[in-house]
This record gives structure tokens, sequence and C-alpha cells, in this order.
């Protein structure tokens, strides 16, 4: 089930499953029909709400509260382990690929860590832009350099 929310930033869509938010994308151009909340069993209400404020604060550079159940159907072990370490990253704080890849005891899976980072289905709130290259190069991510340059703009002026 897939849910708008209006940000001063555009217009995100998340998805839900039965067990959680399972994805977030960034604006597009296009618009799109979304169905009544209403009419939308409540934990699905609940969820929505939680990924709303959770969406505004990580915008605003601010810390977020709680997050809904996370739900990567499909995932291997190896992505939820890495989206599960980029969730301990402090807001305001970075890491590099390999700093992800020794937390998972990994330390040599530094390139598979940033297949996983562009791989995520939950960016912004599963925070894969507070991670970069080698020397803090910027690297990559999946909704171009520009939001990841505006996130962690917004994340180190708190």
């Amino acid at each position: 089930m897939d849910l708008p929310i209006a940000t001063a930033d555009g217009t995100f869509t998340a998805t839900y499953t039965s067990l959680g938010l399972a994805a977030l994308d960034f604006p597009a151009s296009a618009a799109r029909a979304f169905p009544g909340i209403a009419v939308l069993p409540k934990s699905i209400r609940a969820w929505h709400a939680l990924t709303r404020e959770a969406l505004l604060a990580t915008l605003a550079g601010q810390p977020v509260g709680e997050l809904p159940p996370l739900d990567w159907p499909g995932a291997t072990d190896f992505r939820k382990q890495v989206w599960t370490a980029l969730l301990q990253i402090p807001v305001g704080e970075i890491r590099s690929y390999q700093d992800i890849a020794q937390s998972i005891g990994k330390p040599g899976a530094t390139r598979a860590v940033g297949n996983a980072c562009g791989a995520n289905p939950i960016p912004v709130l599963v925070p894969c832009h507070r991670v970069l290259a080698k020397d803090n190069k910027i690297g990559g991510f999946s909704a171009g350099l520009d939001w990841k340059r505006l996130l962690l703009g917004r994340e180190r002026n708190l």
C-alpha cells in the first residue's frame, strides 16, 4: 500500500506491507493518486503517522523518535545487517563503508556494503546518506548526490 507524505521538499511515497514500512521513495515529478487514509487498517495509519514524523524530523536534520516496524521483503541477511547498522549512526555523524563492514563483522565486504547502501529501500530513515567513501569522499546515493549533500548539510547544522 502506497501513501504520500507531503514535505517542504516534495511528496515522498511510503510503501507498507502487512509487516511494516517496506519502502520510502523520494519525490517524483509526476503526481500520483493515493487511497484515502481513513479507509486503511489501524496499524498502517499508526505506522504512517510514525513514518511522517520521522521523515519530517530527518529532513529538518533532527533526531528521529520512533520508527514504524521495518519490513525488508526479499532482502538478504547481509543487507539486513548493513541496514540495521545504518540505523545506529547518530544524526550529524558519518561513517565509512569500511566502518560499516567492520561493525557487522565483515571487514572485507566494503564494496558489498556500498551495494547494500545503494539498494536501501528506505533511504532517509535508514540513513545510508551518513555513509561516505574513503577520505570522507561523498560516494554515491540512490536519489542523487544533491539529496545526499542536502541531508548531510541539514544534520550538521544541529
